[in-house]
């Protein structure tokens, strides 16, 4: 299977199966997120225990297949990590969109990586990558609203 096809499978698989959807309990950070132009709507949930670990972390959201996969690998990927990590592999993210650059973190899994990676193929199309991105910057709404805190 070439790497092009396997990247459109982990994406179809995250938009058909979304992972962590729903309101996580006893989430104490949340922001939402809505693109007019094309509708994609994302409600990240968050709960940070007192060590700043992501304890629970969750979305309810609609749109595209794009915007429905990576809510769900964020999620995936980032519950159970500390909120310093999630931050390095939220820019890391975004700047591998923005910029075509690699994942620099090394501390992912193989699996985690790919998976992450399948969301690269959005460079070639720039009216996708908010798609991509809006679930991944919402989360960063929800970790300022922690930092006011």
């Amino acid at each position: 299977m070439e790497l092009k096809e396997l990247y459109q499978e982990i994406i179809l698989d995250h938009a058909k199966n979304p992972r962590n959807q729903g309101k996580c309990e006893g989430y104490n950070y949340d922001a939402k997120a809505h693109n007019p132009l094309c509708g994609d709507k994302v409600h990240i949930y968050l709960k940070l225990d007192k060590d700043e670990n992501i304890s629970g972390l969750s979305f309810e959201g609609e749109g595209c297949a794009i915007s429905l996969a990576s809510a769900s690998i964020l999620t995936d990927t980032l519950k159970g990590k500390d909120l310093q990590f999630s931050r390095k592999l939220t820019n890391d993210f975004l700047d591998m969109l923005k910029n075509k650059s690699k994942i620099r973190l090394n501390s992912l899994s193989e699996d985690q990586l790919t998976t992450i990676s399948s969301l690269s193929g959005v460079q070639e199309f720039p009216m996708r990558i908010k798609c991509a991105t809006m679930a991944w910057h919402t989360l960063l709404s929800a970790v300022k609203k922690k930092s006011k805190i």
